[in-house]
């Protein structure tokens, strides 16, 4: 299946992304009362000019249906935001990081030595989804019979929209997250680890601990940024390498080549398609007036293949060096666990090029894009190759 066609569908938005530039760069849709900005620089402007566009999606505490995040670090505005990032950024910086890189290729290469001697495997299933999730979970003290659950609860909060009303299963699935990190929390405040939960219970901004709302919001977004939007750039790369052989052939050639092919992946397929905002004051935009307390959603997806930024935007090139794309945000929000993302990826990927020679997608391959419109992926990725790998020394 190739996607670079121009047959439009959930798992190719890119045309109709390219007529929006073209004809309504910034669009009202008047029944459901939100804006929506598809241009590059307009983008950028929308996510970087915090005073002009909040973050902020409503009250401070959770809803009785688990409003997880109304607390959390993505939907708070300075000075709040400040304090809030500055919590866990040493978490996340790239020398913290880089020290995981050794557990980080243990975990993709005991992943890879399941399936390389198969010849076919869904790379979703079997590396894609798990790394991630094992990552993310000892990173916060989740126990390992947990990490599927992980999966279930990411997969039901990425496919609820901001102007959706949640269903009774969505509502089910925040209520039974909301108890469980309720319980988790107060175990780790009982019996303190070396986890990112214990590290957040002691931490203090200005002489205060967090409160339970901001607690719940942290466990939240660690979840599902670190969890959805990993799997998503792995699965992705491995598509965009499939419909381009011969770029599989260059990294080989070149593994220098990668964290640029990485990049391109990012611009090309952006594992977060969208992200919401909100006016806090009347403001132009796209030469048209948007009034105060307007809702929009800021398509990066979009963004990301204009050719006002970027040449031949519709086509995927690892050799392409001047690569601004906007998928991990812009300004104070740009994604915090950036920097471990990269890591994982590089890490999985070269495992895949060394040990699945000949990869290719399976024969008559039908691919379906998550229930999502914020969060771009597939949900399952069936990929065959040539013979069996030994493990890597």
């Amino acid at each position: 299946m190739d996607l670079r066609r121009d047959d439009e569908s959930p798992l190719n938005p890119f045309p109709h992304y390219e007529r929006m530039r073209e004809s309504a760069p910034v669009f009202h849709d008047g029944q459901s009362g939100s804006w929506h900005v598809f241009r590059y620089e307009d983008v950028e402007r929308v996510l970087s000019e915090h005073g002009t566009f909040s973050s902020r999606m409503g009250g401070d505490e959770p809803s009785e249906t688990g409003q997880l995040f109304a607390a959390s670090l993505i939907t708070a505005d300075p000075p709040r935001h400040r304090q809030l990032r500055s919590l866990v950024t040493q978490a996340f910086t790239p020398r913290a990081v880089d020290a995981l890189a050794p557990r980080i290729t243990a975990l993709a290469q005991e992943l890879l030595d399941g399936v390389a001697p198969r010849g076919s495997a869904d790379l979703i299933e079997e590396l894609a989804y798990p790394l991630p999730v094992i990552v993310i979970a000892e990173l916060m003290g989740i126990p390992a019979e947990d990490r599927d659950r992980f999966k279930l609860w990411s997969d039901v909060i990425v496919s609820q929209t901001q102007s959706g009303t949640p269903t009774a299963d969505h509502s089910a699935t925040n209520r039974e997250m909301t108890e469980y990190f309720l319980a988790l929390i107060e175990h780790r405040r009982r019996s303190p680890g070396n986890d990112l939960i214990s590290n957040l219970l002691s931490a203090e901004i200005d002489g205060q601990k967090l409160s339970v709302p901001e607690l719940l919001g942290f466990c939240a977004l660690l979840l599902v940024a670190g969890n959805e939007t990993t799997t998503n750039l792995i699965g992705n790369a491995v598509l965009c390498f499939t419909e381009a052989p011969e770029t599989m052939e260059r990294l080989r050639s070149d593994p220098a080549l990668l964290p640029q092919a990485i990049e391109e992946v990012l611009r090309y397929r952006s594992p977060v398609q969208s992200m919401y905002r909100v006016t806090a004051g009347e403001t132009t935009l796209g030469g048209l007036q948007v009034p105060a307390g307007a809702p929009l959603v800021a398509w990066i997806g979009s963004a990301n293949r204009d050719g006002r930024q970027f040449d031949r935007p519709g086509q995927f090139d690892i050799g392409r060096t001047s690569n601004r794309h906007l998928a991990f945000g812009h300004g104070i929000h740009f994604c915090l666990g950036a920097p471990l993302a990269r890591l994982e990826a590089r890490i999985a990927l070269q495992g895949v090029l060394d040990r699945l020679p000949g990869l290719a997608l399976a024969p008559g391959a039908h691919l379906e894009r998550m229930d999502s419109t914020i969060v771009y992926g597939v949900k399952e990725l069936p990929v065959t190759w040539q013979g069996a790998s030994p493990p890597a020394p």
